[in-house]
C-alpha cells in the first residue's frame, strides 16, 4: 500500500502498548501492520532526553543506540492536503489476502490478484477500503474485508495464511481455481467456518487448529512482514485469529525520571549536561564568557555565572570518577527505591515528594508514606514477541524470542513520556522479615513455588529460575487490593491507577509499592490520587482494602484454588477479588496470592495482617 495515503490516528500511547512495530491495527475497513523503524520519518520525531533508560536500552540493544524519540508528529491544519496528512508512522497492508463481503460471493483472493479496487478519501480517511466489482459499480461494491486467519510463530515471525495449500492438502493446486471463505450458521466459530475451491476442494478451518495444525500446515517461512525480510525458521506455525491478544506482545522498558541531584542547581546543570560538558575543560574566564551564547543559559541565568561553573565542575569531577563495581544499568528499581526512600523532599518539575504522617494503627507494619504530586514516566519499546508473552520485569531476552523493530541494529527506539501524580508506602522491614520466617508462611511459599516450577516447565524455561519470593507476592497482592479501594475515592478508574513492586531481600532489602496515576497531558493529572495519601483518609481506606480483601464472592473456591493442579502463578486470586487491567498489573495478573495478606474463609492462618 501507498504510505502516504493516511488511515486513521493513533496516540502514541498506543504505538507503544497495543499497536507497537509489528503490530496489526484493525481500522474500520482495513487491517494493517505498523512497518518496522527503517521507514519512520525522524525529522518530525522529537527527542526525549533520559539517561538511565537509554543507558537500559544500550545494554540489551547495543551501544549504536544513540536515542529515544516520540512518533512522529505534525499538528493538524485546515489543509487536507498539507503536510501534517503525509506525517506519521508507516504501516503496509496485512494480510494481503482479503475476502469480498458480498455473503452471495465470498471471494477470497491476495490483493495483488487485481480482483480488488482501493478506494482513497483524502477528507475522511476512515473510508479508505478495498471493494469487489462482484455486483454493481461505485458505491453499492461490496467492500472487501481481510481474510480472518494468519499464520503466526513464538519466533515472532508471522505470514498470510497458506490458503491455496490449506484447501488443496498440500497437492498441486488446480490451475484457475477460484477461493471462496464461507461461515455455516452465526456463531462464527471455526468449525463452521470452509474454505473452497471451485475445482471441488474443500476444507474446515477448525482443521489448522490443535494437533492437526502441525500436519495441515507448511513450515514457517521466516517472515517478518514489517520488515519485508524472510529468515531461517525451524519452529512450527501456528494459525492465529485477526485480532488475537497474543499476535503481538509488547516488550518495554520504564523509568522515572528521578531527581540528578537534590540541589535544584546541580539538577539543572545535569540536565543540560550534554551542552555545558563542552565548558568544564576551558580556563574559567573562557567558559564563563562562551556560558551566555549556550542555548540552555535562560534556564541557568538565575543562578549566576560563578554558582553555574561552580556546579559544573562538580559534575565533571563526579563524571570522572570510577563507577562502582555494582552499578547495574539493568536495575531499574534501585535508583527509584532510593529517590523514594530519600528523607529529603525534593521539589522538581518532573519529580515532587512529600513526607506525611502515617495512619493511625499502622506503625507496627508500615515505615513511611509519601506523597509524589509529580512524577514522569518513560516507555521504551525495544522488541515485541508473538504466541508466547516474554515472562514480565524482564530486560535480559536472551531467553526469550525477541523480533527486531528494524532490518539492522537500531539507532533509536520509539518511546512515550507520561507524567502524573502517586502515593509511596515503605513497610517495615523487620516486620517483614519476620513473617517470612515463620514455617507455615514457608509451607505456603513451597506450594507456589512449585506451581512456579510447572509453569515454566510447561513453557520450556528454566524451572529453578524467575521466582520472586513471598516478600512480593504480599506486597503485590497489597497493591492490588489498594487499587480497588482507591479506585472508589479517587476519581480515577482502576483501570487508570499503576503500580511498581519494590521488593528484594539481601544486603540492600526493599519493601515498598508506588501506587501512580498518569496521562501524556504535559500537566500531568488532577491530584486526586495525592489527596488520599493524608493520615486522615488513608487509614480507613487500607482498613475497608483489608477487609474486602478477607472474603471473596467466589469463595470457598478462591480459597481453596491450588495452583499446583494447573501450574498457575497465582494462589487465592481471582476477577472478582484482585486481578486488575492489563494497564494496572505490572506482572499480568501473576504472583497473587490473598492468603499472605490477610486470612481467608478456609486458607491457612498465614497473613501479614491479622485482623
Amino acid at each position: 500500500m501507498n504510505a502516504t495515503v493516511r488511515l486513521g490516528e493513533l496516540r502514541p500511547n498506543q504505538l507503544l502498548h497495543t499497536f507497537g512495530v509489528g503490530a496489526i491495527a484493525d481500522l474500520p475497513n482495513l487491517s494493517v501492520m505498523v512497518l518496522g523503524l527503517d521507514g519512520w520519518q525522524l525529522d518530525r520525531a522529537d527527542i526525549v532526553r533520559e539517561e538511565r533508560l537509554l543507558a537500559a536500552v544500550r545494554k540489551v540493544l547495543g551501544p549504536q543506540v544513540d536515542t529515544l524519540r516520540t512518533p512522529p508528529y505534525t499538528p493538524e491544519d485546515s489543509d487536507p492536503f498539507g503536510d501534517w496528512s503525509r506525517i506519521g508512522v508507516p504501516v503496509g497492508l496485512f494480510p494481503r489476502w482479503l475476502r469480498c463481503s458480498n455473503p452471495l460471493c465470498n471471494r477470497l483472493a491476495p490483493v495483488v490478484s487485481g480482483l480488488f479496487e482501493l478506494v482513497t478519501n483524502a477528507y475522511a480517511p476512515d473510508k479508505i477500503r478495498y471493494v469487489h466489482n462482484c455486483r454493481g459499480n461505485g458505491r453499492n461494491r461490496p467492500t472487501a474485508v481481510p481474510a480472518r486467519f494468519v499464520l503466526a510463530c513464538p519466533d515472532g515471525h508471522m505470514d498470510d495464511f497458506p490458503w491455496v495449500y490449506f484447501v488443496h492438502r498440500g497437492a498441486e493446486p488446480c490451475p484457475d481455481g477460484t477461493l471462496k471463505l464461507i461461515g455455516r450458521g452465526t456463531t462464527g466459530e471455526v468449525t463452521s467456518v470452509y474454505v473452497e475451491c471451485s475445482c471441488g476442494a474443500r476444507r474446515a478451518m477448525s482443521e489448522a487448529y490443535g494437533e492437526a495444525a502441525e500436519r495441515n500446515l507448511p513450515a514457517c517461512r521466516g517472515r517478518h512482514p514489517h520488515l519485508g525480510s524472510f529468515e531461517p525458521c525451524a519452529t512450527p506455525a501456528r494459525t492465529v485469529a485477526l485480532g488475537a491478544t497474543n499476535s503481538w506482545f509488547a516488550m518495554q522498558m520504564r523509568v522515572f525520571s528521578l531527581p540528578r541531584a537534590v540541589e535544584p542547581l546541580d539538577h539543572a546543570v545535569a540536565e543540560h549536561w550534554g551542552q555545558l560538558e563542552l565548558l568544564a575543560p576551558l580556563p574559567e574566564e573562557v567558559a564563563l564568557g562562551l556560558m551566555p551564547s549556550l542555548q540552555c543559559w535562560p534556564m541557568l541565568e538565575p543562578f549566576g555565572k560563578a554558582a553555574v561553573m561552580k556546579a559544573v565542575r562538580r559534575k565533571a569531577a563526579a563524571a570522572n570518577a570510577p563507577a562502582s563495581e555494582g552499578d547495574d544499568v539493568l536495575d531499574l528499581a534501585a535508583p527509584e527505591w532510593q529517590a523514594f526512600t530519600d528523607p529529603r523532599d525534593v521539589e522538581l518539575p518532573d519529580f515532587t515528594t512529600r513526607r506525611t504522617a502515617i495512619p493511625s494503627g499502622t506503625g507496627d507494619w508500615l515505615d513511611e508514606v509519601v506523597l509524589v504530586p509529580r512524577l514522569r514516566e518513560v516507555a521504551a519499546l525495544y522488541g515485541f514477541a508473538r504466541i508466547d508473552a516474554p515472562e514480565w520485569g524482564v530486560v535480559d531476552t536472551e531467553e526469550y524470542r525477541r523480533a527486531p523493530l528494524s532490518s539492522h541494529a537500531p539507532t533509536w527506539l520509539p518511546c512515550a513520556e507520561v507524567r502524573g501524580e502517586g502515593i509511596f508506602l515503605r513497610f517495615n522491614e523487620d516486620r517483614i522479615a519476620s513473617w517470612e520466617q515463620r514455617p507455615d508462611v514457608a509451607a505456603r511459599q513451597a506450594v507456589l513455588e512449585s506451581a512456579h516450577r510447572s509453569w515454566r516447565a510447561q513453557r520450556h524455561l528454566e524451572p529453578d529460575e524467575g521466582w520472586p519470593g513471598a516478600r512480593y507476592l504480599l506486597l503485590h497482592t497489597v497493591s492490588h487490593v489498594l487499587i480497588r479501594q482507591l479506585a472508589l475515592e479517587a476519581g480515577y478508574s482502576a483501570a487508570g491507577i499503576s503500580e511498581r513492586i519494590y521488593a528484594r531481600t539481601g544486603s540492600e532489602p526493599m519493601a515498598g509499592i508506588l501506587l501512580y496515576t498518569a496521562a501524556p497531558d504535559s500537566e500531568g493529572t488532577l491530584g486526586g490520587l495525592v489527596g488520599l495519601g493524608d493520615p486522615d483518609r488513608l487509614g480507613p481506606l487500607l482498613e475497608q482494602a483489608l477487609d474486602a480483601a478477607s472474603l471473596c464472592s467466589s469463595d470457598p473456591l478462591c480459597a481453596e484454588h491450588d495452583p499446583r493442579g494447573h501450574g498457575r502463578l497465582y494462589g487465592a486470586a481471582c476477577h472478582a477479588c484482585l486481578f486488575a487491567a492489563e494497564t494496572t498489573c505490572e506482572r499480568g495478573n501473576q504472583y497473587l496470592d490473598r492468603a499472605l495478606v490477610v486470612d481467608t474463609l478456609t486458607g491457612p492462618a498465614i497473613g501479614f495482617f491479622k485482623r
